[in-house]
């Protein structure tokens, strides 16, 4: 069963940063396309960075400049470098992992990111 585990969220000062992590395990993890989102109570889940299986990324205009999205397919790792962080991108963060064919998409359990002075 495919697995996705994010980690590295916690409690952080307007300004600082964060870097989140999501380790993938039993999957090729090189064939899928990546995306962090993020969601807060009340809201939809929103989508904030991608990236597909060539390293091309994308944003969400709120975070461009301030977030990187990347990946290690040695280590089987996803990460979110988040810079210049605002109270408003407070929320859980959630690794999904997505492949065309067969048709398949996988979510993590979420880590909590609250940025608050």
């Amino acid at each position: 069963q495919v697995q996705l585990v994010e980690s590295g969220g916690g409690l952080v000062q307007p300004g600082g940063s964060l870097r989140l992590l999501c380790a993938a395990s039993k999957m090729t993890f090189s064939v899928y396309d990546f995306n962090w989102y993020r969601q807060t109570q009340g809201k939809q889940r929103e989508l904030v960075a991608t990236i597909d299986r060539r390293g091309n990324t994308n944003y969400t205009d709120s975070v461009k400049g301030r977030f990187t999205i990347s990946r290690d397919n040695t280590k089987n790792m996803l990460y979110l470098e988040m810079n210049s962080l605002e109270p408003e991108d407070t929320a859980v963060y959630y690794c999904n992992a997505n492949l065309r064919f067969p048709a398949s998409t996988y979510w993590g359990r979420g880590t909590q990111v609250t940025v608050s002075p």
